[in-house]
């Protein structure tokens, strides 16, 4: 059965947030897999949390390593799609498959060699907490080829214009992790308490079943596509677009794990309550975050369709639609960080110091929300017409730019620790306003470009047939007048 979304005609407005809201919601539940987790062991100590957290940096590095498939397979699938070319999206779906599954052996490989090696980077408190980050980690590893190619499964759908199904089959995932988590963390009847290895245990059966699911109904039913893995041959100009959309995305956004690292490790300097509020901080923004990156990511599969397709008119209405929106949520984020800090950040921290850091915090990350929102979507809108070098420019330039701007701005003689908030504050702004107009400047051209090419075709044919399309386009305008 084909469950594909042709996006090249229809409501703009209520096609984006059709396609948004089940990535939103699968975003969110993937937030919920690491509080889980984290609520779970909480309830062992500090130590438990802590393993985790450190072996938490490395599934995060991995998962923006397999960027490469599942944005080459959003892109390319919407694309191909958009030119009427199922074949095509079939081997592009084929080839993030089987990219996305050597990349994950790869990767997981690594991870089991090198563990006490990558998890001595954190330099965790020798015994407890560091033997229980790479048993951790050791174990997740196993699992890292379900856990990275339900991602790229997800960017297939996605880019058929399908957000809803994988939202189902991940939702299945989560259900699981819940009930595992109590379960196989404390014990019951025959099975036995296993701390922070079952919390392992229990992300990695989540995620086996949630790509058993993905074959089953991918590869055996064909809902979306046909795969047909019988006609898979290794090709060379296929993988090579892949990786050429990808790779500069997998590049920007683990990049961006190393400078959050670089930035977490910076502000230790001033004590653990910082730490707590930056973290806490983070989960409360990433709500904003992943609502925008929910209507980028439908935008990129809207663009991508209607730019295999040609249709510049629309890619431009559908960009302005979805900012139209991120505007509007983003202001809603800026008044409520501004008005309500205290009662949003109390939910987490409610000690009076830490509270109180965490209203500024609030307030200094208020000022940068807008800003940040339309870049998490002009970035969407980049990777449908298959131009992620851009944003992933301006990404790592101003992303990096955050590390020297806080050293500078976190000196006492200026704003001490608040420094290196202003500095993420002010980089999102440079970014929003960066990026916007760098893609402000490829409509325009590509608008003129549109023109010139029809002028162009249409000198090509004959008098008689030039004078009839200016009658129809004049009939055309007639009628319209007529009718409104």
């Amino acid at each position: 059965m084909n469950k594909s979304v042709d996006l090249t005609k229809g409501p703009i407005f209520s096609q984006l947030v059709k396609l948004a809201l089940p990535i939103i919601g699968t975003s969110l539940m993937q937030m919920a897999y690491n509080l889980t987790d984290m609520i779970w062991l909480g309830q062992l100590g500090s130590n438990a949390v802590a393993s985790v957290g450190g072996a938490g940096f490395f599934i995060w590095l991995g998962m923006s390593i397999l960027l490469v498939t599942r944005i080459g397979a959003e892109v390319g699938v919407s694309q191909a799609l958009g030119r009427k070319e199922p074949e095509t999206a079939a081997r592009f779906a084929r080839h993030s498959l089987f990219w996305a599954l050597l990349l994950s052996l790869v990767i997981a490989a690594i991870t089991l060699v090198f563990t006490p090696q990558l998890i001595g980077v954190f330099r965790l408190s020798k015994g407890v907490v560091e033997d229980g980050a790479i048993s951790y980690l050791r174990i997740v590893s196993l699992g890292f080829v379900f856990t990275f190619m339900n991602p790229t499964f997800q960017g297939i759908y996605n880019g058929v214009g399908n957000s809803r199904l994988p939202f189902y089959y991940l939702l299945i995932g989560l259900g699981l992790n819940m009930l595992l988590d109590p379960l196989m963390i404390f014990g019951l009847g025959p099975i036995p308490a296993l701390g922070v290895n079952g919390a392992a245990f229990a992300t990695v059966i989540a995620q086996v079943v949630v790509f058993a699911v993905f074959c089953i109904r991918f590869v055996w039913k064909k809902e979306i596509i046909d795969p047909d893995f019988k006609r898979f041959r290794l090709n060379r100009a296929i993988s090579l677009k892949i990786f050429k959309l990808g790779l500069p995305v997998a590049a920007e956004s683990s990049l961006f794990a190393c400078f959050a690292l670089i930035l977490a490790r910076m502000i230790t300097k001033w004590g653990d309550v910082p730490i707590a509020v930056q973290s806490v901080g983070a989960q409360i923004e990433a709500i904003s975050w992943m609502t925008s990156s929910g209507f980028a990511t439908a935008l990129g599969t809207f663009t991508g369709q209607n730019f295999g397709a040609n249709n510049w008119s629309r890619i431009k209405k559908g960009y302005y639609t979805t900012l139209g929106i991120g505007i509007f949520l983003g202001t809603i984020v800026t008044v409520a960080f501004f008005v309500w800090g205290k009662p949003i950040f109390s939910l987490f921290l409610r000690e009076p110091e830490p509270l109180q850091m965490g209203i500024t915090y609030l307030k200094i990350l208020a000022v940068s929300q807008v800003f940040m929102i339309i870049e998490i979507i002009t970035r969407g809108a980049f990777n449908g017409i298959g131009r992620t070098v851009p944003p992933s420019i301006v990404g790592i330039v101003f992303t990096g730019g955050r590390v020297p701007a806080a050293m500078v701005l976190s000196l006492e003689k200026y704003l001490g620790m608040l420094g290196i908030w202003w500095a993420i504050s002010l980089s999102s702004i440079f970014k929003g306003v960066g990026l916007m107009a760098w893609y402000m400047r490829v409509l325009h051209r590509a608008e003129g470009n549109s023109y010139k090419r029809e002028k162009m075709q249409l000198s090509l044919l004959p008098t008689r047939q030039r004078q009839q399309i200016k009658i129809e386009e004049i009939d055309d305008i007639s009628s319209n007048q007529i009718n409104h």
